[in-house]
C-alpha cells in the first residue's frame, strides 16, 4: 500500500505547485473566507468542467491542527476528498460519523451539512475537490443554530 501512495505523491505535489500560478490568475468567486481555529483551507486551482459551462472544479489543500474542526458547511455541488496525513472524523448531518485515515476517500453529495474534526494527536492534511455550480459561493457556512 505504501508504494502506491509514494507513486502518487509526486503527482499531487506537481499539481499543487503548478496550479498555484493558475489559481492566482483566475477570477475568484466571492467566497467568504472559511476559517476556524487550527483549520486552514488553501484554494489551489479553479477550473471549468469540459462540456459543462454551468459547473467548475475547485481543488483545495486543507491543514488541520489536532482537535480542530471545520465550520459546519454545505456546497452547491459535490465534495470529494482524501486524507493525505492524519485521521479525521466526517460528520454529515443526519448520519453516523465516519473515520478516515491516510489514503481513504469520501464523497459528500450536494447540499448536505457536514464538518470535519481532526481526532488525531498530529496535524491532518486533506485534499478536497469540489464540483460545484459556477458563479456560486463554493462553501456556505451553516451556523450551529440552524441544526
Amino acid at each position: 500500500k505504501r508504494s502506491i501512495f509514494i507513486r502518487f505523491q509526486p503527482i499531487v505535489l506537481a499539481i499543487g505547485r503548478s496550479s498555484f500560478v493558475f489559481a492566482a490568475l483566475l477570477p475568484a468567486v466571492s467566497d467568504a473566507q472559511v476559517t476556524a481555529p487550527g483549520f486552514v483551507n488553501k484554494l489551489m486551482l479553479v477550473s471549468p468542467i469540459s462540456g459543462d459551462e454551468a459547473k467548475e472544479m475547485a481543488f483545495n489543500d486543507i491543514s488541520m491542527a489536532p482537535g480542530s474542526t471545520s465550520p459546519r458547511h454545505t456546497h452547491p455541488g459535490d465534495c470529494y476528498g482524501a486524507v493525505i496525513d492524519g485521521t479525521v472524523e466526517l460528520r454529515i448531518e443526519g448520519q453516523e460519523p465516519s473515520l478516515f485515515s491516510a489514503r481513504q476517500v469520501w464523497h459528500v453529495p450536494r447540499g448536505l451539512v457536514h464538518e470535519f474534526t481532526n481526532i488525531g494527536n498530529a496535524p491532518a492534511r486533506l485534499v478536497n475537490t469540489l464540483v460545484v455550480d459556477k458563479g456560486k459561493v463554493r462553501t456556505q457556512v451553516v451556523p450551529a443554530s440552524q441544526k
